[in-house]
């Protein structure tokens, strides 16, 4: 299971290492003064790791359904982090926004996915017979 999760396993220990972590961290990181820009970094993530998710396990999608299911590891994922930081840490605290940036990285990761999805098919088909 680890190995064919690898990458997605990866990128959500960074998630939380980057959640949990102090948040004087990111202040004396001197990064770009953008008004919400931790709301962007919100969505890029979880976008992100949906899309890890998708490319790992591309082929065994058979239907909407089953990556709309799958795209609830990163949102119930992101909440709990939410959680997390209330009971956690100091310097953090649980925002609803956060959630619903991370659930709308992960819906267009999804919604991508979908658009793409039947090109993919249709590209290793036409692979397949050649």
């Amino acid at each position: 299971m680890i190995k064919k999760n690898k990458f997605s396993i990866l990128f959500s220990l960074i998630i939380l290492y980057l959640s949990l972590a102090d948040a004087s961290t990111f202040e004396n990181a001197g990064l770009f003064d953008i008004k919400y820009l931790d709301k962007f970094v919100h969505f890029g993530l979880y976008f992100a790791f949906m899309g890890v998710i998708i490319l790992e396990h591309r082929r065994l999608f058979s239907n909407t359904r089953q990556i709309i299911i799958v795209a609830l590891i990163p949102v119930i994922f992101g909440a709990v982090i939410e959680l997390m930081q209330s009971g956690f840490t100091d310097t953090r605290k649980a925002d609803i926004l956060d959630i619903m940036f991370n659930t709308a990285g992960t819906a267009t990761a999804v919604c991508i996915w979908l658009f793409y999805e039947p090109y993919y098919k249709r590209k290793n088909s036409d692979h397949d017979h050649s």
